[in-house]
């Protein structure tokens, strides 16, 4: 694994039904909040059809860019799941039948069962490390800092949890939200002073809408709860200042 100085990540989801909006993309939501929770901050998200050249110069490009790329989508057994080829070319290593991967597979469906599309799921750059599938069985896999996970959002996040070893982060990123019944414009003012003055912590606003009522969510986000601590009370104090509600979400 590369080992940079700055941690971090680029997630690449790929397929034509997530740009069609045919399906919704939920799994950078997923990987995002797993990522944050090891120390790796997500540093672009991209989304791109199934198209085997654009495929091999993003991985390419994103790769040399950041510490780690995850992948979703594309690993299937149907003709348009071209991403395992498509890495295969980015990292010109052969595709084909990856032994253990093929014996996973062949153990995990019954006899007859195991035919030409679900052998397919078993081509990948042959000296690609697995990632073990507990729920379906077709295992996902990386080669050196990109890792291939499927698009289904359940079986994804499944296979999470097999990697929390082999990925070096720095640590966890906190979080802490305060929702308040404003609009932005309300405290854009106060909020970029408060950022201002505490340079190491990030401080984002969202605005949403509850029950026929505007608010706003300050969410704060670092490594350290004091810095945290810090920021919410400034914020707060400007809070109490302007009268504003606090609201539960």
């Amino acid at each position: 694994m590369q080992n940079k100085k700055e941690i971090n990540a680029g997630i690449l989801i790929i397929g034509n039904e997530v740009l069609s909006g045919r399906t919704q993309d939920v799994n950078t939501s997923t990987l995002a909040i797993w990522l944050n929770s090891l120390g790796i901050p997500v540093a672009e998200v991209r989304v791109i059809p199934d198209d085997e050249s654009i495929i091999i110069n993003t991985v390419n490009e994103l790769r040399k860019k950041y510490s780690y790329i995850f992948t979703t989508g594309g690993i299937g057994p149907t003709h348009d799941d071209i991403t395992a080829v498509s890495v295969s070319k980015a990292f010109n290593i052969k595709y084909g039948f990856h032994k253990e991967a093929f014996s996973i597979l062949e153990n995990y469906y019954k006899p007859g069962e195991f035919n030409e599309g679900r052998q397919k799921m078993a081509k990948m750059p042959v000296s690609a490390n697995l990632i073990l599938n507990p729920s379906s069985g077709a295992p996902g896999f990386y080669v050196e800092n990109v890792f291939c996970l499927p698009g289904v959002p359940s079986i994804m996040k499944a296979m999470l949890g097999s990697l929390n070893n082999l990925l070096v982060g720095g640590e966890p990123i906190l979080s802490e939200t305060i929702n308040l019944r404003t609009v932005e414009s309300e405290i854009a003012k106060s909020l970029t002073e408060v950022q201002n003055n505490n340079s190491e912590v990030e401080i984002g606003s969202y605005p949403f809408f509850k029950a026929g009522k505007l608010g706003v969510s300050i969410v704060v986000r670092s490594v350290d709860k004091t810095k945290i601590d810090k920021c919410n009370s400034e914020i707060l104090k400007f809070v109490k200042d302007k009268q504003i509600e606090i609201v539960e979400r």
